[in-house]
């Protein structure tokens, strides 16, 4: 790694203190502003290799010396952040030779600050050395050993000088200043002065913007005033859209993907940011612009993580791909992600596509053998896929015995199934053989040159992320990966003599977006292998994880089928959303899920906000609750909720709710060319209002992307329909999108406060992982009293097992495995041991709940009748459906009520059966809606059984 860095730079001392701290060599080049060096021309400068530079040296302090604990994450930044906008600009000022009594006053205030931390920890940010403490120590070093500086600025703090003489004994910070060779005494320079422009005076307050210059151009204001007079007229005509979404010639046709989720889980927030919601929010813009856009996605729903999960539940793959698609697509559906279709890719369609694929390349001459050699179970007889495989890691250091085929989660390295110690067949605990399998493979070296003719066209309009991970790949070269394997759940292979295999998912998944473009169109070609007349562009969405499938395996094959098919022209790839102190894991279960976020009672558009503003672009980021709930109050409810709420208040109170007539002057034009810059201004009286109610408006038109609920409570309070919020994206500006003397509706708050109690539950509750939350909670399925006696003998039985293990062997990865399922049925034995009886629903209460639904059930049909604005009716159907569902809680409850005992008559049965029919036959001759007779039904089969049960006795 270099270091590229001027003279006299004391914020080189940052960046050679974490590097001696982390053990990294360090090599230092002495350059200036004027050379030519990585990056923008600010200095230092830190170069760990060609594909990634830091040029802020808070940042490469950070990468170099990372806070371990990721609850600290945050307070680090933020000091950083402190340290780079207030007290190093101070300092600066004072080391250039300004002493003004404004700037001395400004500075010691600073300093008194950092003091007062440092009085109540060892360190800056607590009791551990981190990054803050790096960065404050360098900024402030010419200032405490000088001997001017330190009696004119620090004789008031003596815990500054108490930390900053503890650290200066340390190894890694002596070693630093011997490397920088700085001096304290400067000079420094305006080019060499802490790397940053010095501050040359400080803001003083303002009077009124009238009298202060505005900086704006005559064109800007000109502009301005043009876009706000006649800036509707320029819009596009609406685009009607149509039921199938097809290309249309003479419009900008946007295609967008986010990568495929797969099947085997609940999705968690970082799957959410990383995919789903990014490409919403991209799509929500395309069509404020008019773009003809269609945006899909779907479930990955093949491959071995299927199988392996069927097996956990009990389940067969399909019906857990069922299972978990619905689960998927209600997760998104809260969440408002706006997919044109969302589909899955075990489909008919999906396997004539992937096969057809297959065909061309294998014709094309791009396909070859090999035999393989992997682990076969005799008693299961099969191959069995990673997956399939557990057993002790093979690396040093780690022995963990869980270890899957394919990855340990203990100490995250890959493994080649073949390589376990003790591997077991997951499926029967025999331990399988190694057996040689003919595989097909694509022949990637010889489609190399075309992939990276391709590659270089296109990927500067890529992230990142997706570049870095591109370039890594091709790298050291192209090999040839195999494409089928031992599988039973997937796209079967269309050649006889492979019909036991089927493909691998990483070579189908990617061709699930053609196959969910059909389902969605019936004519995926027309989008996927578009005629040149059709300006169609591809935008796909990913964690940086997938970035290989998309950028290399799947442009290879369709380079090598030769059939016309679409390339991707953007990709927008994120690093990894952490989760508090540690990492998101669906596998492990830990982090916050979709389910749980619609648990939380917190709207779905607060999270769509926060997740968008922590999206790790460029680097990892982490979920935060305590960030959460003050972006909720500050930047929500403070300043775009209040900002709204007051400025519709004013109108409907002041002017009866119509839009003022507004006498413009140069000054007003002059501000929208400053709101155009995103610079806020000041103007009065009813022109003031009227401003307000369009700067309104145009925030319902911005935040629709990332907001869309709070856009749609926005329009109804506007009294605007859809059409009305639009965007010119070639000129974007503020525009009239509310006619003088519109009558506007009720204003209302948009958001509401979210107390820090809440948070605390919050992080309480989702501590953890998914099965201890679940522990915690009692959630132990059954009987109490059945459930007791199943895991006592289940501890007898265990317990009898590890007795003979340990008896037979002294091998503790033999015996360790069964140990540990043996503390688990412990554990559960004590949960179950003090579950509570569930409590019973007396019928009053169902009887009053199913009145409550029929008295919904008649406003919400009223309501629909009188209006077409679903934001005035879907409230009250969102409360109908609470209600359905407490419903049908409370007759569950009133069915789980053991009625039946030894006592209870069969003529007594007989004649509720018969009573409860009729119940049923007339709720279904009333409604078709299967929510109001379905739990009917349920307690009439219920009670047939009860009677089936009695007559056996």
């Amino acid at each position: 790694m270099k270091i590229y860095t001027n003279e006299n730079n004391t914020s080189t001392l940052k960046l050679l203190i974490a590097g001696n701290l982390a053990g990294a060599r360090l090599e230092l080049q002495k350059a200036t502003l004027e050379d030519k060096f990585p990056g923008p021309k600010c200095l230092p400068l830190l170069e760990v290799d060609e594909e990634l530079t830091f040029f802020s040296s808070n940042a490469a302090t950070q990468y170099l010396f990372p806070v371990l604990d990721l609850s600290q994450n945050g307070k680090c930044q933020q000091m950083q952040e402190w340290e780079a906008t207030c007290l190093q600009p101070a300092v600066t000022t004072v080391l250039s030779g300004k002493t003004a009594s404004d700037v001395k006053q400004v500075l010691q205030s600073l300093l008194l600050m950092v003091d007062g931390l440092l009085k109540k920890h060892k360190y800056i940010i607590g009791d551990k050395l981190s990054a803050a403490d790096i960065s404050i120590w360098s900024t402030l070093y010419p200032l405490i050993y000088n001997s001017d500086t330190k009696q004119a600025y620090l004789s008031e703090c003596p815990n500054i000088l108490r930390w900053a003489e503890e650290l200066n004994t340390a190894k890694a910070f002596q070693e630093a200043v011997k490397q920088w060779g700085g001096n304290v005494s400067g000079p420094f320079s305006s080019n060499s002065a802490l790397g940053i422009p010095q501050i040359t005076n400080l803001p003083t307050p303002v009077g009124s913007p009238d009298d202060v210059p505005v900086g704006v151009t005559q064109e800007e204001a000109d502009l301005a005033k043009e876009n706000w007079l006649n800036g509707l007229d320029k819009l596009q005509p609406p685009l009607k859209q149509e039921k199938l979404v097809l290309p249309v010639k003479g419009r900008r046709n946007v295609l967008i993907t986010s990568a495929l989720p797969y099947v085997n889980n609940i999705p968690h927030l970082g799957n959410i940011i990383g995919c789903v919601l990014s490409a919403d929010i991209f799509a929500r813009y395309c069509r404020l612009c008019d773009y003809n856009t269609l945006y899909i996605s779907g479930t990955d729903e093949y491959g071995t993580a299927t199988e392996t999960k069927a097996l956990e539940e009990g389940l067969t793959p399909r019906q857990i791909c069922d299972k978990y698609y619905e689960i998927h697509n209600s997760v998104y559906r809260w969440f408002n992600i706006g997919f044109d279709y969302f589909g899955r890719t075990s489909t008919p369609e999906q396997t004539e596509i992937v096969q057809n694929l297959f065909m061309k390349l294998l014709d094309n001459g791009f396909m070859s053998t090999q035999s393989v050699e992997q682990l076969f179970c005799e008693k299961c007889e099969r191959f069995l896929a990673d997956r399939f495989v557990e057993g002790t890691c093979p690396h040093p250091g780690c022995a963990y015995d869980g270890a899957r085929g394919d990855q340990c989660d203990k100490c995250g390295k890959l493994i080649n199934a073949v390589e376990l110690i003790e591997p077991r067949c997951k499926v029967c605990s025999h331990r399988p053989t190694v057996r040689p399998s003919e595989q097909l493979f694509i022949e990637l070296g010889q489609l190399e040159p075309s992939i990276r003719t391709w590659l270089a066209s296109v990927e500067g309009g890529w992230s990142g992320p997706a570049r870095a991970v591109s370039r890594a790949w091709l790298r050291d070269g192209l090999r040839p990966r195999a494409v089928t394997r031992d599988l039973k759940w997937g796209v079967p292979v269309p050649m006889d003599k492979y019909r036991h295999k089927v493909f691998y998912v990483w070579f189908d998944a990617p061709v699930g977006y053609a196959s969910i473009t059909q389902c969605a169109t019936k004519h995926y070609e027309k989008w996927w292998k578009p005629d040149k007349e059709y300006d169609v562009k591809l935008y796909q969405f990913m964690a940086k994880d997938n970035v290989p499938f998309h950028a290399i395996m799947f442009p290879a094959s369709a380079i090598g089928a030769n059939q016309g098919h679409k390339l991707v022209d953007y990709i927008f790839a994120t690093e990894y959303l952490n989760y508090e102190e540690g990492k998101f894991s669906k596998s492990r279960g830990v982090g916050v899920f979709g389910t749980d976020a619609q648990e939380t009672g917190i709207p779905s558009d607060v999270w769509r906000f926060y997740l968008a503003s922590i999206r790790p672009e460029t680097s990892d980021s982490s979920f935060n609750w305590t960030e959460l709930c003050t972006r909720n109050n500050s930047e929500l409810l403070n300043n775009l909720g209040n900002f709204c709420h007051r400025s519709l208040s004013f109108c409907a109170n002041t002017f009866k709710g119509l839009i003022p007539e507004m006498q413009l002057t140069k000054t007003d034009y002059e501000l929208f060319a400053l709101v155009n810059r995103e610079v806020v201004g000041k103007i009065r009286g009813a022109t003031a209002i009227g401003v307000c109610c369009q700067l309104v408006a145009l925030l319902c038109t911005l935040i629709a992307p990332y907001m869309p609920d709070t856009s749609r409570k926005l329009r109804a309070q506007l009294n605007l329909g859809d059409t009305s919020f639009r965007i010119n994206s070639s000129n974007p500006s503020l525009i009239q999108y509310i006619p003088i003397g519109h009558k506007i509706g009720k204003p209302e708050p948009l958001f509401t406060k979210i107390e820090q109690e809440l948070v605390d539950q919050m992080r309480t509750k989702y501590a953890g992982t998914q099965a201890d939350r679940a522990k915690q909670n009692g959630e132990v399925k059954g009987d109490k009293s059945s459930n007791v006696a199943e895991l006592e003998q289940a501890i007898a039985k265990q317990g009898e097992k590890v007795r003979q293990l340990k008896a037979a062997t002294k091998d503790k990865s033999v015996w360790q495995p069964e140990v540990n399922i043996l503390l688990d049925l412990k554990k559960q034995l004590t949960i179950a041991q003090s579950q509570p009886k569930p409590t019973h629903t007396h019928d009053s209460d169902v009887a009053s709940l199913e009145k409550a639904v029929a008295l919904q059930g008649d406003k919400v049909r009223q309501l629909k009748s009188s209006t077409k604005d679903k934001s005035v009716w879907q409230p009250e159907v969102e409360k109908l459906l609470d209600l359905k569902k407490k419903l049908a809680a409370a007759q569950s409850n009133t069915q789980a009520t053991p009625v039946a005992n030894s006592t209870e008559s069969i003529a007594d049965l007989e004649k509720a059966i018969a009573e409860q029919g009729d119940k049923v036959r007339k709720l279904k001759g009333s409604t078709k809606d299967k929510s109001v007779w379905t739990p009917e039904v349920n307690i009439l089969l219920d009670l047939k059984k009860r009677l089936a049960a009695a007559q056996i006795k």
